[in-house]
């Protein structure tokens, strides 16, 4: 019964503890990024291609700023700024369409964020659970998986690649 239970339990975040390269984020999330991504439905078939260009920078309190524009492959363009305030060891996350902030918490290679975001959905729109896992594979390199619930029923999912664009950084000044 034990293993039973056990089997079905998620990671945890100390679980990458160990894990290279080591991923801080005010450093990773610095200057131009890009991701690319798909989105699935439910059974996991794939229902849209996006790509985002990402301006991150961080003031002198340590508050990051995550200024992101997503083009789906339908022609729907999304912007979503992130505001990441420092809280002990780790960020609370918050962006005009997520409805309940996130923790931004981090070990090792990953980050994990937990948070509810409006999304649009046929005329209106619909609050759906972000179960957000991000790992970094190379020093430039992250992989994104995020589970989307609703009623605790995964109903999506999204898997992306952000790309760090060494040489295009913030000038100092701005760090």
């Amino acid at each position: 019964m034990v293993a039973l239970v056990t089997g079905c339990a998620g990671p945890a975040l100390e679980d990458y503890r160990d894990a290279r390269p080591q991923l801080v984020p005010d450093e990773f999330f610095r200057g131009e990024l890009s991701a690319r991504g798909v989105v699935k439905d439910f059974s996991g078939e794939v229902i849209r291609t996006f790509d985002a260009d990402i301006q991150a920078s961080w003031d002198e309190n340590g508050v990051g700023t995550l200024d992101e524009v997503f083009r789906f492959s339908d022609g729907e363009v999304q912007t979503r700024v992130w505001t990441l305030e420092p809280e002990g060891n780790s960020y609370h996350a918050t962006a005009g369409d997520v409805v309940e902030p996130g923790t931004m918490r981090w070990q090792g290679n990953a980050i994990h964020m937990n948070y509810v975001l409006r999304v649009p959905y046929n005329d209106g729109t619909l609050d759906v659970r972000m179960d957000d896992w991000m790992y970094l594979v190379t020093p430039d390199t992250l992989i994104n998986q995020t589970t989307m619930s609703k009623w605790g029923i995964d109903v999506g999912e999204v898997v992306l690649v952000i790309q760090k664009h060494e040489g295009r950084e913030q000038p100092a000044q701005d760090r």
